[in-house]
């Protein structure tokens, strides 16, 4: 199985994300944070993280790109129950039954988008708002060479 991790390929996202997820956290868009903002909410490092930003799943932080990695089954379990306690505990989610479909509904795009890709193919996503809503871009660069290991540890 495959999902998206964060990789930091130099300091900006720590100069600009409070917090900047750590590289090796697995990620989702995370567009859901931004489902009810409006263009006067867009403003200075709201609006960067807004525009191009991953949320990662440990630390709920944001990173500019992410790369495709494989996970455990486990692992993914885990990323599910976490981000159902974030809805419970951030969105006022009623609790964890009521949170945890929504949290499996996320894992399960990221995952699905992942399917296919290779191995260590970095992915940039960029958001604006329309009168439609949040639209969102995805931008997949082919490997070239490097390992996310060398900007990512995978555990077991």
């Amino acid at each position: 199985m495959l999902f998206a991790r964060v990789i930091r390929l130099d300091e900006s996202d720590t100069n600009v994300f409070d917090p900047a997820a750590e590289p090796g956290e697995w990620a989702i868009p995370g567009t859901f944070e931004f489902a009810d903002w409006t263009e006067a909410e867009l403003q200075g490092v709201a609006k960067v993280a807004f525009e191009n930003s991953w949320l990662g799943l440990e630390s709920f932080g944001r990173a500019s790109v992410v790369a495709v990695a494989d996970i455990t089954e486990a692992e993914m379990t885990a990323l599910t129950d976490r981000l159902a306690a974030h809805f419970v505990e951030s969105y006022g989610a009623p609790d964890l039954d009521a949170a945890r479909p929504v949290a499996q509904n996320e894992i399960d795009q990221m995952a699905a988008f992942c399917e296919g890709q290779p191995v260590n193919t970095l992915m940039i996503l960029t958001r604006e708002l329309d009168a439609a809503g949040v639209r969102e871009k995805f931008r997949l660069v082919p490997p070239q060479g490097a390992s996310i290991e060398a900007f990512a540890v995978h555990g077991d």
